[in-house]
This record gives C-alpha cells, sequence and structure tokens, in this order.
C-alpha cells in the first residue's frame, strides 16, 4: 500500500504511537504495542468501483436508441443532430446494504357487500434491502441514483480511474447518506405491509454496511438546431439513466388538441347525459351506478385535460430520468366515493 493510500496522523489509545490506516480498513494494528483498534467514521468506508464495460461506439447506439424512445422527442433528433463532445465521469454513490425488519401496525380495509370496515393488522416485514443516493452534486448529470444491482464490485483504484475519466469526489456526509437509506427502508416496509391505514412502524436495520461506489457514465453531448443537450449513458450496462433531447411540435399539439376535446367531451356530454338517466330510473342501484359513472366521468376528464396542457406547455424539451416512471394523475380515495355515492343513493330512495 502506496503512502497517498493511507492515512497517518492518528494516535493509539494505548501508547500514543503513530499509527498509519490504510485506505478502507476497518481494524488497524499498532505496530509499537500490538493493540487492535476499530476504525470507525469515514476513515473506514470501504470504497469501491464499478468495471467500464460500455465502448464510445456503444454510447453512440445507446444515444441513437434514445432518440428514438418515446414519440414525444423531435422525429428529425437522429440525423440533424451532431455530437459535441463525449467522456467517461466517475460518479461517488452512498451505498447501504442491509436486513430491514418491521413490525408495521395499522388498519385493513375490509368490504362487505356495500359496507367497508376498518380492520386492525399488525404485520412482520423481513427483508434485505439496499440503497444509493448520489455523494456529490450531480445536477449537471441528472443521475441521483444508479442500479446497483448484479454489477461486479471492484476495489477501488484512484490512479485508474483518473486515467479513464473525470473523478468526483464526495460532498455529503455519510450520516446524512445513512439517515437518507433508513427513512427509505422505512417507507419500503410501510409497502410491503400492504395496510390501508398504517399507525405505527417500529423498524430496525441489522447487518448494515454503508460504502461508497463509484459508478462510470458516458456523458455525450451533442446539438440540435443551435441548441445544446446532455445524455448520461450508463458505463457498465448501456443504458440511457439521464438524458434530454428536442421536443416534437405535431407530437405536443396532438395531445394538446386530443387531450382538451376527450377531456371536455367526458367532463361534460357523459357526465351530464349520465346526471339526466339519474333522474329517469327508479332503481336504486341503477342511480347509484349512473352516479358513479358521472363521478368518474368527470375526474377523468379533467386528469386528461391536465395532463394534455402539461404535455403542450412542457414539451419543447423531452427529459427522461431512469426509474422515474410515468407521471400518475393524483390518487383517489375509492372508499371516500363510494362512501358519498351510497348517500345519495339513500337520497334518492327517500
Amino acid at each position: 500500500m502506496s503512502e497517498k493510500e493511507s492515512t497517518q496522523g492518528l494516535s493509539c489509545p494505548r501508547c500514543g504511537g503513530m499509527i498509519t490506516i490504510p485506505e478502507g480498513a476497518v481494524i488497524v494494528r499498532c505496530p509499537y504495542c500490538e493493540l487492535r483498534s476499530m476504525v470507525q467514521g469515514e476513515r473506514g468506508l470501504q470504497r469501491y468501483q464499478v468495471p467500464l464495460r460500455i465502448s464510445r461506439d456503444q454510447a453512440l447506439q445507446a444515444l441513437q436508441r434514445f432518440f428514438k424512445s418515446h414519440r414525444a422527442i423531435a422525429m428529425d433528433a437522429g440525423s440533424k443532430s451532431s455530437l459535441a463532445e463525449s467522456f467517461v465521469v466517475y460518479l461517488p454513490f452512498w451505498t447501504n446494504w442491509t436486513r430491514a425488519l418491521g413490525w408495521v401496525f395499522g388498519q385493513e380495509r375490509v368490504r362487505s357487500g356495500k359496507t367497508t370496515t376498518l380492520k386492525p393488522r399488525e404485520v412482520k416485514v423481513a427483508a434485505e434491502m439496499n440503497w444509493n443516493g448520489a455523494a456529490c452534486d450531480v445536477g449537471e448529470f441528472g443521475v441521483q441514483q444508479v442500479p446497483l444491482t448484479d454489477q461486479p464490485m471492484q476495489a477501488f483504484n484512484p490512479d485508474l480511474l483518473h486515467e479513464r475519466g473525470l473523478v468526483f469526489e464526495p460532498t455529503s456526509s455519510v450520516s446524512q447518506a445513512r439517515a437518507a437509506a433508513e427513512s427509505e427502508f422505512s417507507q419500503r416496509l410501510r409497502k410491503i405491509s400492504k395496510l390501508d391505514v398504517i399507525s405505527q412502524v417500529f423498524a430496525r436495520f441489522i447487518r448494515q454496511r454503508m460504502g461508497l461506489v463509484y459508478y462510470p457514465l458516458w456523458v455525450m453531448r451533442y446539438a440540435y438546431r443551435g441548441r445544446s443537450f446532455q445524455v448520461a449513458v450508463d458505463g457498465y450496462s448501456g443504458q440511457v439513466l439521464y438524458g434530454k433531447a428536442p421536443g416534437n411540435t405535431l407530437y405536443r399539439a396532438a395531445m394538446l388538441v386530443g387531450g382538451m376535446a376527450l377531456g371536455a367531451f367526458l367532463m361534460v356530454d357523459v357526465s351530464a347525459l349520465a346526471g339526466y338517466l339519474v333522474t329517469q330510473v327508479d332503481d336504486g342501484d341503477a342511480a347509484t351506478f349512473l352516479i358513479a359513472v358521472a363521478g368518474g366521468a368527470i375526474l377523468l376528464g379533467g386528469g386528461l385535460m391536465a395532463g394534455a396542457y402539461r404535455a403542450f406547455r412542457y414539451g419543447e424539451q423531452y427529459e427522461y430520468r431512469h426509474g422515474a416512471g410515468k407521471k400518475a394523475l393524483p390518487s383517489i380515495d375509492k372508499d371516500a366515493i363510494l362512501s358519498r355515492i351510497e348517500e345519495a343513493s339513500k337520497w334518492l330512495e327517500e
């Protein structure tokens, strides 16, 4: 181990002699009195690196696939774009591996006929979990997390990484990362429990291990009609993790016109027709069904109109983030709606 890969200046708690701590060491031995000590804090943090497997040509192919990945991207982006520069960066990501144990107390909705009741439940959860988050400012690259699944972890070799690309060092603390990881683990325990109402969660994390993983990314910067864009490609798997592209004008217009027209039809015509039919039927179940149709048409129509406006308003530039998924409409409390429908049905019967 070279001198520059070691930390010096710490004294032995028994004899006061100076101890050299190799990079990533957890237990060190005093060369004078043979006392073994455990290293705590960031000095004993394990560092890893993920190998770079993707070549520049493969990254360019990923960029071309990105141009064809969504209709919201300008159709001529692939042919009219020119690559400005491409380079490799190694970004540090705090990583936490743990076994999460949780006891979730709450209530579960149980339907019986037309009524819904809440029954108390206690769910025990045990699962292996891992979490990672950017250890530095990644605003320029847009990659807050990386898909760490089966990638091989190699020992940290700073000289090798500096030869291959730009290496960024962490700017946040390991304690902040651990707190963020535990908060995420607690949220996962809540989801795994599948309870409708959660009152308390008791979580314990055993065999918890923190590490710093340097992950390779190909950064591809290109120009399109005088505008600059950037895409970050996973240096191990070749998939696009973050990217921006010019928007498709025809797609924006079609989304606006089609979404507004369909949304207005549902909100006005369908809900009005259902409301009119409610006054014409004598059967309570049929009236309840029609009220539900009217309410659903209004909610769905409003969501379509809002989505169409958003697609047009922000469609000049397409932005993709791996793992973000499609944005859903605001959640709807189905039981609250059913309760209102039951009240309306009783009112009609009266």
